[in-house]
């Protein structure tokens, strides 16, 4: 129950999170919590606008004694990623987010948690709301629309702040720092078909692959997690190739952002060879399950007879479909020759439509080389022109460059050493973090990210650790205690 999260220490954070979380939040539909961050600034008696595009900035006076410390830049985005198990019955759109506390974490009941980004969000209040904690002038950046487009952080203008240190809360190992991110690009992919009938003495089937992990398609697209789409599309190939199956429907995966988790496809094969096909995909079944029977313990694959659907796609049209799906790039396409075990470029196949004349393919691709980027985006758009797809790039963001002489930086490694004992984790990561585009009207600002430990971000398994919790809080304080002073004009 959401009240065992309000006992949980720190007491103001979990708090703020625990209101925050009553409000509905996905990307693209921030109203609701656009409203409420600014009635929770205008009753703290702050400063508090929201600017043309929806972010809401609140400004906070440095308390006594550090009104000559450089401001300081809070910021987290305000959405959240919509993700739910498939038995789950929940509605985003009116339902406050259902946690619970399991041992040293906690989670949502069959949905996303909110943690990224809602930990910073109710950071950054529990902050504001405090007469205790030292700090210096802050202003607080709440930004909308991260997980699906960053419009957001694109559309911030310059003026707005004036803070020279940024700190982004957005990072999830609590013993990194991270001076960097990828970049990304949307690769879309839609194409009109045409139908057919469907002949007699043919019966229809419905393949559904469930039961994968799913996650975050930046942080977690070396992790070798199963892809929805790449699955179902092995199993048509193979369906096609043997005994020649033909697609009615198809509907995989979901939010670019997030490694699709499910698909499930209506297809149609001649009669005769009803049981040499369950023979075969009950063979492909277990020779995939078993390639991925470490990552994805849970996979399943069901194949069951439905009725017939009522038209096919034209064959043409299939025979392309599936092998440009086949031929298209998905997970880590190279490492970074600079940085140990950095993803530098990748792709995440995360939506796969086929219904009624209609095809939709949607990919995130991620680098924090510009070149890479837009060399593995052309190579998913060659792909998939080659079937006559119209293929559209669009949400082009930039990485962030990392900065290893960042004051900020500095200050944050020693703080992190004296508290624990031990060296931080600086580094750059494969997210797709606001730093890089915030930069851009504010290339003066030194920036930094962080954050407490969530596990499996944009999944119903997503999760944050209580004790790490703890320890990032105290680390927010030491840092606000020691910013820096201001620079001499």
């Amino acid at each position: 129950m959401n009240s065992e999260i309000r006992l949980l220490e720190p007491r103001a954070l979990w708090n703020k999170f625990a209101d925050l979380n009553a409000v509905p939040r996905p990307s693209k539909k921030e109203d609701r919590v656009i409203a409420f961050m600014k009635t929770f600034g205008e009753k703290l008696g702050l400063e508090t606008l929201v600017d043309e595009v929806g972010n809401v900035i609140i400004k906070k006076p440095a308390t006594q004694g550090m009104e000559t410390k450089t401001t300081v830049v809070m910021q987290s985005h305000l959405d959240m990623v919509h993700q739910k198990n498939n038995d789950t019955v929940f509605d985003f759109e009116s339902q406050g987010i259902d946690m619970v506390v399991q041992g040293d974490w906690v989670k949502a009941r069959g949905t996303t948690l909110g943690a990224d980004n809602g930990i910073g969000v109710a950071t950054i209040m529990a902050v504001l709301e405090s007469n205790a904690i030292q700090h210096p002038a802050i202003e607080a950046l709440f930004t909308i629309d991260e997980e699906t487009g960053m419009t957001g952080a694109m559309g911030l203008k310059e003026g707005l702040l004036t803070g020279g240190i940024l700190l982004n809360l957005d990072t999830e190992e609590d013993d990194e720092i991270g001076v960097g991110c990828a970049g990304g690009i949307d690769v879309t992919a839609t194409k009109p078909y045409e139908e057919e009938d469907i002949s007699n003495n043919r019966v229809g089937y419905h393949i559904k692959v469930k039961g994968l992990q799913g996650g975050h398609s930046g942080m977690q697209i070396h992790e070798g997690l199963g892809n929805a789409n790449k699955i179902m599309n092995r199993l048509l190939f193979e369906g096609y190739d043997h005994f020649g199956l033909r697609i009615s429907e198809i509907n995989g995966g979901g939010l670019r952002n997030a490694i699709p988790r499910e698909s499930v496809a209506i297809v149609v094969i001649d009669a005769i060879h009803d049981n040499a096909f369950l023979g075969e995909m009950d063979s492909r079944t277990k020779a995939i399950k078993a390639e991925l029977k470490t990552m994805e313990p849970d996979l399943n694959i069901e194949v069951t007879r439905c009725d017939m659907p009522k038209r096919i796609m034209a064959l043409g049209v299939q025979e392309d479909l599936i092998r440009a799906l086949y031929t298209a790039w998905n997970g880590v396409y190279r490492m970074s020759a600079d940085i140990p075990n950095l993803v530098e470029t990748s792709n995440n196949i995360a939506k796969v439509e086929v219904k009624e004349g209609h095809i939709h393919i949607a990919c995130l691709t991620r680098s924090s080389v510009e070149s890479s980027k837009m060399d593995l985006a052309n190579a998913l758009r060659a792909a998939f022109e080659l079937m006559g797809c119209e293929v559209k790039f669009s949400g082009d963001y930039p990485g962030w460059q990392p900065n290893m002489d960042s004051s900020i930086l500095k200050v944050m490694r020693n703080l992190y050493t004296n508290l624990y004992g031990e060296k931080p984790h600086v580094a750059a990561c494969h997210a797709g973090l606001e730093c890089g585009i915030l930069g851009q009207n504010y290339p003066d600002m030194d920036m930094v990210s962080f954050g407490p430990t969530i596990r499996g971000a944009h999944s119903p398994d997503e999760r944050v650790q209580i004790s790490s919790v703890q320890k990032y809080w105290t680390f927010v304080l030491e840092i606000l205690k020691h910013i820096p002073e201001k620079s001499p004009h």
